[in-house]
């Protein structure tokens, strides 16, 4: 796709999300029944279920209740607030068939280090967007390759010192043996 094209799929969707934005502008804030008259009650959503409830019978002056009709507008549910539609990513394969245009990603919280670094440069080849980027710090990075590089040196040195011991034990040995 062209740019303008591009450029008009992601507006369209940022326009669902300023009209979800208004329309939620309009909804009340529902409140619990009867939580200011009473400390002891938390402020939260529960339908009023009493016989003679006023909320429930939707009286006026009392607050309003949940209802259908509160809903934003369908063609703007699941976006993200930045107008793309978020889709969670656990592995590599699953950026292979993303619209840049319309789809951002967000990169799973189980997903480690080393894969979201493969993730991120995959989502930046592809154009995408990326929600939660964290990326690694550069010193991190720094100090991760620092890291691998001594195992390495280690490893090397480990297996060097296994010879040189099993060289001087079997040297000791010989010598033990020509001694008795």
């Amino acid at each position: 796709m062209t740019e303008p094209e591009t450029n008009a799929a992601h507006q369209a969707q940022k326009a669902k999300v300023k009209l979800r934005k208004r329309v939620k502008a309009n909804k009340p804030e529902f409140q619990g029944q009867e939580v200011w008259r009473y400390k002891r009650i938390r402020d939260r959503w529960r339908r009023p279920r009493g016989v003679d409830s006023k909320m429930r019978q939707n009286v006026k002056g009392w607050p309003k209740t949940v209802n259908v009709g509160y809903g934003g507008p369908k063609a703007a549910k699941f976006l993200h607030p930045s107008g793309y539609e978020e889709v969670l990513v656990h592995n590599l394969s699953e950026i292979e068939g993303l619209s840049a245009e319309t789809q951002a990603v967000r990169i799973a919280h189980t997903v480690g280090g080393k894969k979201r670094m493969e993730i991120l440069t995959k989502a930046k080849e592809k154009g995408l967007h990326v929600l939660n980027p964290r990326e690694l710090k550069e010193a991190k990075e720094e100090t991760l390759k620092e890291v691998a590089e001594t195992e390495k040196g280690k490893e090397e040195t480990e297996a060097g010192e296994e010879e040189i011991e099993s060289e001087t034990v079997a040297e000791e040995e010989a010598n033990d043996k020509e001694t008795r």
